[in-house]
Order: C-alpha cells, then sequence, then structure tokens
C-alpha cells in the first residue's frame, strides 16, 4: 500500500490535496471526466469497428483500421489513468496503473537513460528521413503516400517527446 507521501506525489494540481470544489477535489474531478471519456473512446471504436465491417474500399478500410489502432491506444492511455488516479485516491495500486512507485538501481537508470537518447537520436534521424520521402513520394496514389509518411513523422515526433520525458525521469531515479 502507497504511504500518504508517495500519493502527495502523483497530485500535479495547483489546488491542495485537500482542496475541496463542489464536493470533489482536483483529483476526484479529473477522474471522473477521464471516466466519462474512457467510455466515449469505446463509444468510438464501436462505431468506427461498425464501419469498417461494411467497407469494401481498401484505402478506406486501411485508414479506418490507422483510426482503430489510435483508438484502441487512446482507450488504453486513459484506462490506465483512471487506474493511476484511482489507486492514488484509494491508496492502492488497481492493475493498469502506471504510478512510479517502482525503483531502479542507479545502474539500471543509467543504461534506460543511455538506451533512450539512443532511440531519441535515431526517431529524430527516422524524421529528417521521412522529410526527404514525401518529396519523391509526392502524387503518388492522390496523395495517400504523402499522409501516411506525414503520420508516420508525428508517430516518431511523439515517440521523441516520450522518449525524452523518460530520459529526464530517469535523470532523478
Amino acid at each position: 500500500m502507497n504511504k500518504p507521501s508517495d500519493v502527495v506525489s502523483l497530485w500535479p494540481y495547483s489546488a491542495p490535496l485537500g482542496a475541496r470544489e463542489e464536493g470533489l477535489s482536483e483529483a476526484e474531478r479529473l477522474l471522473q471526466a477521464f471516466e466519462a471519456h474512457e467510455g466515449e473512446e469505446k463509444g468510438f471504436l464501436r462505431e468506427y469497428r461498425a464501419i469498417l465491417e461494411n467497407c469494401k474500399h481498401p484505402m478506406a478500410a486501411f485508414l479506418l483500421n490507422l483510426i482503430i489502432a489510435d483508438e484502441e491506444r487512446h482507450q488504453a492511455v486513459v484506462h490506465s489513468m483512471v487506474a493511476t488516479l484511482q489507486g492514488a485516491l484509494n491508496w492502492s495500486h488497481p492493475a493498469g496503473a502506471i504510478d512510479d512507485s517502482t525503483t531502479l538501481t542507479q545502474e539500471q537508470a543509467a543504461e534506460l537513460r543511455r538506451l533512450t537518447q539512443t532511440f531519441i537520436d535515431e526517431e529524430r534521424n527516422g524524421i529528417k528521413e521521412y522529410k526527404n520521402l514525401i518529396k519523391s513520394s509526392k502524387g503518388y496514389y492522390r496523395g495517400l503516400f504523402t499522409l501516411l509518411i506525414n503520420i508516420m513523422i508525428h508517430d516518431s515526433e511523439k515517440h521523441v517527446m516520450i522518449l525524452e520525458f523518460l530520459h529526464d525521469e530517469l535523470a532523478n531515479a
């Protein structure tokens, strides 16, 4: 079970932990918002899958599958945030929670930090390569290749953000 000092570190809010507005703390209101969003994500997934089920157009089906994969990932992310907040509020550790209560040795943190820097560099190189590919693939399949390459650039930029966050967190481990 988490100690109260562990729980306080999970609250990135300006209001004090015990502050109440309309009967709910900031964390409780955030949890309700995430739970509502989690339900919306499930609805979006059902709708996309229903459209895909009847889709006979290969390009449309391919693009819908990309969206479905993103929506599934969004649902998993929101679920993890819900589990983490629930755990903090209940002083428990539910399945799927993403708190940082596990500790690493200095050596483990240093190695993981080294690896994250390597991946950051690789992702940035990949972005440069993708940008060059956009120039040579313009016009292919009515812009489909440009769209897909831009999606991969966006994903790589997202990966850099994630890796930079992890890299910085590991510096404090």
